[in-house]
């Protein structure tokens, strides 16, 4: 007999204060800006009428957050889960591509032809990050108590877990778009997943 049926929301956090698209923030406990706490309000307006039974997020601060919003209307509070934080960027995090560039071009050099290999200096590599993250998501998934739960996590290990569940090489994880306070879905019937939504940016109110 195949798996019970599962519909995964899988969410990025909202915009965070300063957002800089080329910053590299990690493991860094930044808070959401109006814009990202306005992101997630918009979500969870979107996502009230579904039957979400329970609420998984990322110790993180923006992920909680993040998770306390879209669990409102349902009367959820998040359970964390630190394995879901977004991929440990070692002593780049705090920096942008260009002042990492400037402070150290070989191993940013070596780092961008080789993402998903190769790891942030003192931090992570993809394979790390996939290697706590995607167990996490299994035991989020083997413990499920209803056909809809809710995942609130970050951009690189929302890609992976993407990946994870779809059977993707890592190699694809850039092609999976994931912007601040988008939305994903994921549905498994019987043994496999399959991507409904990806990257859906809050409704326009």
């Amino acid at each position: 007999m195949g798996a019970r049926a599962i519909l995964i929301y899988l969410l990025r956090h909202g915009e965070v204060a300063h957002a800089d698209p080329r910053r590299f923030i990690g493991h860094l406990d930044v808070p959401l800006s109006a814009r990202g706490e306005a992101q997630c309000v918009a979500q969870a307006r979107r996502l009230a009428g579904a039957s979400i039974a329970a609420l998984y997020t990322s110790d993180l601060g923006r992920a909680r957050r993040s998770g306390e919003i879209i669990g409102a209307p349902h009367g959820l509070t998040p359970t964390l889960v630190p394995d879901l934080r977004e991929m440990a960027m070692g002593r780049w995090e705090g920096l942008t591509a260009d002042e990492i560039r400037a402070r150290e071009p070989e191993a940013f050099a070596d780092w961008m032809g080789r993402i998903g290999e190769f790891p942030f200096p003192e931090g992570e590599s993809v394979p790390d990050l996939l290697a706590r993250a995607g167990p996490a998501f299994d035991a989020i998934v083997a413990g499920a108590p209803g056909r809809a739960i809710a995942i609130v996590a970050h951009g690189g290990t929302n890609r992976a877990l993407l990946c994870h569940a779809l059977g993707l090489p890592l190699g694809r994880l850039l092609a999976l778009g994931q912007d601040y306070g988008a939305l994903s879905v994921l549905e498994r019937a019987g043994d496999g997943w399959a991507l409904h939504r990806l990257n859906e940016g809050p409704m326009p109110q």
